[in-house]
């Protein structure tokens, strides 16, 4: 499994990691040699080796996590996209429709996360995370046989990145003033999404 990526929409390792923190919603990919399998999910990326590791865990009724050890994983993360039209350029005339995007592809072999204190601490750290901005952050309040009998229906897992593959299609394949021009579109929406495009394709001019 690879990502076409031409040169000039091929981004760095930084950048890439910087997508995975801030869009952390993928879309896990497990191919042994039979018909893929899919889910979509959380990953947290955290320091470890040399692209880090994602964090994360599906129910045990899901097929996928069984196929880990025979197959070959990988992890789609999807960050800003958006239309962009050629009457924004200087000459539409010339042009024709296209969709500016950044996706990250991040390689690896999953590893099952078995003792179910670590399979707690994965769930409370990924708690903390996402209820950052919430006024008082909700807390867990649930334990005992009822928290057992939760945590022995999920599966959680460590991916090691091995390989890491970033596309950021960002306009970088015309003039400066064409992009200057679709960046002010994007902003002139002033539709969050939209906006998001122009700031990062405003970090990579």
């Amino acid at each position: 499994m690879s990502l076409y990526t031409p040169a000039h929409f091929r981004g760095g390792d930084a950048d890439a990691l910087a997508l995975v923190r801030d869009y952390p919603f993928a879309t896990l990919v497990t191919s042994d040699g039979g018909e893929p399998q899919f889910t979509y999910l959380p990953l947290l990326w955290q320091e470890g080796g040399a692209h880090g590791v994602l964090l994360g865990h599906m129910a045990r009724a899901n097929p996928q996590w069984q196929a880990f050890a025979q197959g070959r994983t990988v992890a789609l993360f999807h960050g800003p996209h958006a239309y962009i039209s050629p009457s924004w350029y200087a000459q539409p005339e010339q042009h024709v429709p296209t969709w500016n995007y950044a996706a990250v592809h991040a390689h690896g072999r999953p590893q099952l996360i078995e003792a179910p204190q670590d399979k707690l601490a994965l769930i409370d750290r990924a708690t903390a995370q996402f209820e950052r901005g919430n006024t008082p952050p909700w807390t867990r309040s649930v334990g005992g046989e009822q928290l057992e009998k939760m945590l022995d229906a999920i599966v959680a897992f460590r991916l090691p990145i091995e390989r890491l593959e970033a596309k950021f299609k960002f306009n970088q394949n015309r003039t400066p003033a064409d992009r200057a021009k679709v960046v002010a579109e994007l902003r002139a929406t002033e539709h969050p999404d939209l906006a998001a495009m122009a700031d990062w394709m405003q970090a990579h001019e």
